[in-house]
């Protein structure tokens, strides 16, 4: 079965300076090489979801310029259906100027722009699409508003959906309790927490309104951990050789939405989001990371 996704996310071009060292204050530095790229946690997933053989929606907004054709290439290219993205007159699609040394050390500036103009009005726009769907996924670089409609416009559909709380500061207690599924990692759940928490079992469960909520919070190198109110259980990680970890968090939600979609059990589509990511992280960048469907597979078939 092919498993219908619903994205309502974010998009951002990613504009990255590679140079020898930072710039102080005032000081103009030579860089070495410039790259641009399709970025935003909401287009990754989507992007991600598609190359693991989902019917993809996303809807978004990006502005009216030229950093929009990056999205667009990128959603044609993988076969993202796009005709709920609005292009916005008044202001820029989302950027995130990146500077990185050569030590690897970064600095970003994310500037999410159209992102913050999503409205309820995209969303009605698309109920036809959410009522059909399998699975909807929301995260929270968008208009904060829309994150509580879109989940509240699912459920009214019998919709399943995840919400990947990041970034996690300012989260609504209303937008947990709609959730089934909530995909903190450490950090995100620390914060979800108001600080520091005692161990990982106790703060997801702390999180979990409803007896039917489940929180699979990401742990890197250690996998994955299912949290449910009367039960809890690590799905071990595969082992790769580690590039880069950009996008693999949103890699991984996307495989978890699809595996859940495909009605495999919980813990075989936590194994199959962390197959993933795994791949995910064994070469560079973001939504240009995610890897395709028959190679995970095999992953996922050779620890089965």
């Amino acid at each position: 079965m092919t498993a219908k996704i619903v994205v309502v996310g974010s998009f951002n071009a990613d504009l990255v300076s590679y140079m020898e060292r930072m710039p102080r204050p005032g000081e103009t530095v030579h860089g070495e090489r410039f790259a641009t790229g399709a970025g935003g946690k909401g287009s990754n997933q989507a992007v991600a979801a598609a190359r693991l053989g989902a019917d993809v929606t996303f809807i978004g907004r990006v502005g009216n310029d030229v950093f929009a054709n990056l999205a667009y290439e990128i959603w044609d290219a993988e076969g993202v259906k796009r005709e709920f993205v609005t292009r916005d007159d008044e202001v820029a699609t989302g950027v995130a100027p990146i500077l990185v040394d050569s030590s690897g050390e970064n600095m970003i500036v994310v500037v999410l722009g159209a992102n913050l103009r999503l409205r309820e009005s995209d969303i009605d726009a698309a109920r036809a699409q959410i009522a059909a769907a399998d699975m909807l996924v929301v995260q929270r670089e968008i208009n904060l508003e829309i994150v509580p409609y879109a989940l509240r416009t699912a459920k009214e559909f019998g919709v399943k959906t995840i919400l990947n709380p990041a970034p996690a500061d300012g989260a609504s207690r209303e937008s947990i309790q709609l959730a089934d599924y909530l995909t903190p990692n450490e950090i995100e759940l620390e914060t979800l927490n108001g600080g520091e928490y005692d161990d990982v079992v106790s703060a997801a469960r702390a999180l979990l309104t409803r007896d039917d909520q489940t929180a699979v919070v990401t742990l890197g190198a250690q996998g994955a951990r299912i949290v449910r109110p009367g039960e809890s259980h690590l799905v071990p990680p595969f082992a790769v050789d580690v590039v880069d970890t950009t996008g693999a968090g949103d890699t991984f939600n996307a495989a978890l939405a699809v595996g859940l979609s495909e009605s495999k059990a919980l813990g075989d589509a936590v194994r199959f989001a962390n197959a993933a990511a795994a791949l995910c992280v064994t070469k560079p960048g973001a939504a240009d990371s995610a890897p395709y469907r028959a190679d995970v597979d095999n992953l996922y078939r050779s620890a089965t």
